[in-house]
């Protein structure tokens, strides 16, 4: 496919926009049947990423580039209240917002990231199938970046709502910076500056930006150094674009003119379910922290997308220690796999089974002590502990704050029932 490339900056704009949507048509990728895999494949990266998940569609070419802060419209006037997606509904005899094609989610991207040569353009709209986004390599001359856009919805005021916008624990993701930022409409924006690589085997540098508004609009963009995520050479000592513009790009009123023209999901809860109809009280980490022993701080403390997994990160006075806790329903049929003929088996059936080994993430002199337990019913609760703050960090102390009498104690607690 070959490169979008902008005019040379002293030509006037007319002029540099007349030829950029030129280009950018011809390059856009018309193979709807790619895109939908490309879009699936990546669609399921986000929701695990931070959970990017998104469900929207989109056809009609109304997103277009802008001037500075403003929209330029299909009649080709600007201004900074009304949409594309508005503008057309005035015009149309249906209340519904018109959709949005995956070029015009494109060309809003491209005005957004920057003057340079776009190529490998992927890109689908909100009338195309599920989970919108733009996939492209961006070229400054400084270097190839991979940049993506995802769109979606999330549950107001839900888990997940809350999740995509915190910035993760450093005991489970390696990152430099993380910051979280309110803005004037009550939208938040996490901007996290990371690696594509949470152990670092690769110095793939990761940047991005994930906004929820209020009503649940979830806005996601992300870039690397680098052509390609992942089995791709660093191009470039930074992605393009600083935190700041990160921010700044996140929070463009055009993505959320595009999600309001997602179509609903029928199947989507109206609320988020309450404590009684999931039958949870407490968070996995909220229950480790009641059963912890006297005499520990804790530092850090953190629930993931997976409701079932949480930790801590506690310390005695002698160091760091992470503590991670899952919990496991209906395991039942892999029980023999998990506990050997030399289980312990307690008096009510209770299997309980022991570890002591290394750590598993490659941190210098880190051990990883477990106590894997699980019940007649087939709940299982596994409990370790390492003598550092991070598996992926050196130690801190010879051995865990908690020994193994007290990891059995909370992994056999009747709280996790």
């Amino acid at each position: 496919m070959p490169d979008t490339q902008h005019s040379d900056p002293l030509d006037p704009f007319e002029e540099r926009l007349t030829a950029g949507l030129h280009d950018a048509g011809n390059a856009f990728e018309t193979d709807r049947a790619a895109l939908a895999t490309a879009g699936a494949l990546k669609g399921r990266r986000r929701l695990l990423r931070r959970r990017n998940a998104a469900v929207m569609s989109g056809a009609a070419g109304i997103a277009l580039v802008g001037v500075g802060g403003a929209l330029l419209l299909p009649s080709g006037s600007t201004g900074t209240q009304a949409s594309p997606a508005t503008s057309t509904r005035a015009s149309a005899t249906s209340s519904a917002p018109a959709p949005v094609s995956g070029e015009a989610l494109f060309r809003s991207l491209a005005h957004l990231v920057g003057d340079g040569a776009y190529s490998k353009v992927e890109a689908r709209g909100t009338a195309e199938g599920p989970s919108p986004y733009v996939h492209v390599v961006f070229d400054d001359g400084k270097g190839k970046s991979a940049v993506e856009l995802s769109l979606g919805r999330v549950e107001p005021g839900s888990d997940e709502a809350r999740q995509a916008t915190t910035c993760p624990g450093k005991a489970l993701t390696h990152y430099d910076a993380c910051g979280t930022s309110r803005l004037a409409d009550g939208s938040v924006v996490m901007v996290l500056q990371g690696y594509e690589y949470p152990d670092r085997r690769v110095d793939t540098k990761l940047w991005s930006a994930a906004l929820v508004t209020p009503q649940g609009q979830h806005v996601s963009i992300s870039e690397w150094n680098a052509a390609a995520e992942k089995d791709a050479p660093i191009t470039r000592p930074q992605p393009p674009l600083s935190p700041a513009q990160l921010r700044k790009a996140a929070a463009a009123t055009i993505w959320r003119d595009a999600i309001d023209a997602m179509p609903v999901d029928p199947n989507s809860p109206v609320t988020p379910p309450s404590p009684t109809e999931t039958g949870a009280t407490l968070s996995v980490t909220s229950t480790l922290r009641t059963l912890l022993p006297k005499g520990l701080t804790v530092s850090e403390a953190g629930d993931t997308d997976d409701s079932g997994f949480g930790y801590l990160v506690v310390d005695d006075g002698k160091g760091k220690t992470l503590v991670q806790v899952n919990v496991q329903a209906d395991m039942s049929d892999v029980e023999g796999e998990l506990f050997g003929s030399d289980a312990e088996v307690l008096s009510d059936g209770t299997k309980v089974a022991t570890h002591l080994g290394p750590g598993e993430k490659g941190g210098s002199g880190v051990v990883m002590w477990t106590v894997d337990t699980i019940r007649t019913d087939g709940r299982r609760v596994v409990i370790s502990a390492f003598n550092s703050g991070a598996q992926d960090t050196p130690a801190t102390r010879p051995t865990p704050a908690l020994t193994m009498n007290q990891l059995r104690t909370i992994a056999l607690s009747p709280n996790w029932l």
